[in-house]
């Protein structure tokens, strides 16, 4: 893979960026990108799925001519739903507006997948897929099954591959291929600590410095004095991981829970949920406020501005180089999460002082 884009782990302050949704009108979700990176964000990373929100590609060009300087990257689109091929020509179109600003973040497809009825993307695919979107954009030849060798008119090289992973052999995989890692199991350290051994175990098998690869951490996020409110509104993600083979993960921060595998009466899954609060009151049969207090402490970036800026610190000092941020709910815009973060723990992260 391109190894001249990696960053050390032990160069340079935490990214802080955030995550938005393209729920809006594509000139919308831009001005809150403009609005982050006036405030001092450093990212700002779209998910993609088809029927839920706006194209992702199309809400990034928007947001390449709405800013300067903040990085844009997806989180993620996925290689099912768009062949690799259509991905390298967007990667390629977004990154020449926004040169050195652009990430393709890819996963195994989640909901773009599930709501149409494909299975997710395994391992073997993930990998015949990086390798096909490295070769079209660095400008080299692809052998398309054997049938016809083709190449991408005016490649973009210096287009970063990050992928998401949470289990072990995909974070063994984005060790072994990706420019960087997209993790998914939030800031425990637990797990961050076993989530990067995995990713370590996959560099060293294909002889690669793991240190190298930046490692970018999910977290849900809010500027709180009440942290058991804000809990209560996570049941959800933390129904979700249990639901999704992430029992084990919870378990280390005492958390036991059995969710089953079908929820009734949520659209379209516990995550993007449409009624927010009726999922909440749903998933109250297995979440109680106690464990969804302890999923917030130990998994989340949940409390005030001090208290987060402190575990922000915490896992640059563990190797995380990039955090984003993401705000409950999927049809809304996260301004109060981008107004709150920008005013209280940004400035605080750089200054190097703890505020309230």
């Amino acid at each position: 893979m391109n190894s001249d884009i990696s960053v050390s782990r032990d160069e340079g302050p935490l990214r802080i960026g955030v995550r938005i949704p393209p729920c809006d009108r594509a000139d919308r979700v831009a001005r809150a990108v403009r609005r982050a990176e006036e405030l001092g964000f450093d990212q700002v990373w779209f998910p993609d799925s088809q029927l839920l929100w706006r194209d992702v590609f199309t809400t990034l060009t928007a947001a390449a001519f709405a800013t300067e300087r903040i990085g844009l990257g997806t989180a993620v689109t996925n290689l099912a739903t768009r062949h690799p091929s259509v991905v390298a020509s967007a990667a390629r179109s977004v990154a020449e507006l926004a040169p050195g600003r652009f990430t393709l973040g890819l996963g195994v497809g989640n909901s773009s997948v599930g709501l149409v009825g494909l299975r997710q993307t395994g391992s073997a695919e993930l990998r015949e897929g990086l390798s096909m979107l490295r070769a079209l954009l660095d400008g080299r030849d692809w052998d398309f099954e054997g049938k016809i060798r083709s190449r991408l008119r005016d490649p973009q090289p210096s287009v970063p591959l990050h992928l998401a992973a949470s289990g072990p052999r995909n974070l063994r995989l984005a060790g072994e291929i990706a420019d960087g890692v997209i993790l998914l199991s939030g800031v425990s350290p637990r797990t961050l600590a076993a989530a990067t051994a995995r990713v370590r175990e996959g560099a060293e098998s294909a002889g690669r410095n793991a240190e190298t690869l930046p490692v970018t951490v999910s977290a849900f996020c809010a500027v709180t004095d009440d942290i058991e409110a804000e809990a209560r509104r996570i049941k959800p993600i933390c129904a979700s991981i249990a639901q999704n083979g992430g029992a084990s993960f919870l378990a280390l921060a005492g958390i036991d829970v059995d969710v089953p595998a079908t929820v009734e009466g949520v659209y379209p899954d516990l995550v993007h949920a449409e009624h927010w609060d009726e999922a909440v009151s749903i998933c109250s049969a297995w979440i109680s406020d106690e464990a969804a207090v302890r999923f917030a402490e130990e998994f989340c970036l949940i409390g005030t501005a001090a208290q987060i800026t402190q575990r922000l610190r915490t896992l640059r000092e563990l190797g995380v180089t990039d955090v984003f941020l993401q705000h409950v709910g999927s049809y809304d815009l996260p301004i109060d999460l981008i107004e709150t973060v920008g005013a209280s723990v940004l400035p605080a992260l750089r200054s190097g002082a703890l505020r309230g």
